[in-house]
């Protein structure tokens, strides 16, 4: 989609607001990820040493297949970097725990007798403490989000102005009432 001349942007624009009035918003990194104070809201990281040795106990793995496992399995509220999961595969090889092979001009790991045993003696999955301490309404929100954005990136796609501009006032109504919760004004719901 073209930014020019689109009435979406030029109407963000003529307000000042070149993020569309998405973001990045307080707390959030200089590339607008929310890495900044708090990252993706305040879940607890998970272990990533243990997710990979109960992932790969499963069955091999490559270190990309697994960040996608872990993301899918906390219902995207824990999604290690590459920057955290692929040192500490390098850690558990080191260690003698993970074996490693390319394959496709890929590495796949899998666990060897000491790295089965290591996983053996986890107690619960690292993603099930992680979904649990991030806690339902974070997953149900996250999703609610997910399908909103698709509906909004649908309409501003496809829909006439006239729709594209009526859902640009319910997403700037539902910003205002947003922040109307937490200033507990009670004309905000």
């Amino acid at each position: 989609m073209q930014r020019e001349g689109h009435p979406f942007f030029e109407e963000r624009a003529r307000r000042g607001d070149p993020f569309g009035g998405f973001g990045p918003g307080p707390g959030f990194g200089p590339r607008g990820r929310g890495r900044g104070r708090g990252g993706r809201g305040r879940t607890r990281r998970g272990n990533v040493r243990a997710a990979l040795l109960a992932l790969l106990a499963e069955r091999p793995m490559h270190g990309y297949e697994m960040i996608q496992q872990l993301d899918e399995r906390t219902g995207g509220v824990w999604r290690p970097s590459p920057g955290s999961v692929y040192p500490t595969l390098q850690m558990l090889e080191d260690e003698g725990l993970v074996t490693s092979q390319e394959e496709g001009g890929k590495r796949l790991f899998s666990l060897t007798e000491e790295g089965t045993a290591e996983a053996a003696r986890q107690g619960t999955s690292p993603w099930e403490e992680v979904t649990e301490s991030a806690g339902e309404s974070a997953v149900r929100t996250r999703d609610a989000i997910g399908q909103l954005m698709g509906a909004l990136h649908q309409v501003m796609h496809v829909g006439s102005e006239a729709q594209q501009a009526r859902a640009l006032e319910v997403v700037n109504d539902a910003r205002r009432r947003l922040y109307g919760i937490l200033a507990d004004d009670p004309e905000a719901e």
